[in-house]
């Protein structure tokens, strides 16, 4: 997916300046830095699903097995 974004021109010199040092194009570079940004908020909708069944009163693998048994 293509998006317009306005950088600001300094922001702009030193990103062509970080991207000719490492050869890569500038969308490489964005894209890299968006998922460093998302990673954090990946790991914590990881850590919400983390022991959703840890206030249930009924073992997660009997659960599973009782709903099993019904098909």
């Amino acid at each position: 997916m293509r998006i317009l974004v306005d950088i600001p021109a300094e922001d702009l010199e030193q990103l062509n300046a970080v991207v000719k040092t490492q050869a890569i194009s500038r969308a490489e570079f964005v894209r890299r830095a968006i998922a460093a940004s998302l990673e954090p908020h990946r790991q914590a909708q990881k850590q919400e699903a983390f022991g959703l069944w840890s206030k249930r009163s009924v073992d997660g693998l009997e659960y599973q097995e009782k709903a099993r048994a019904e098909w």
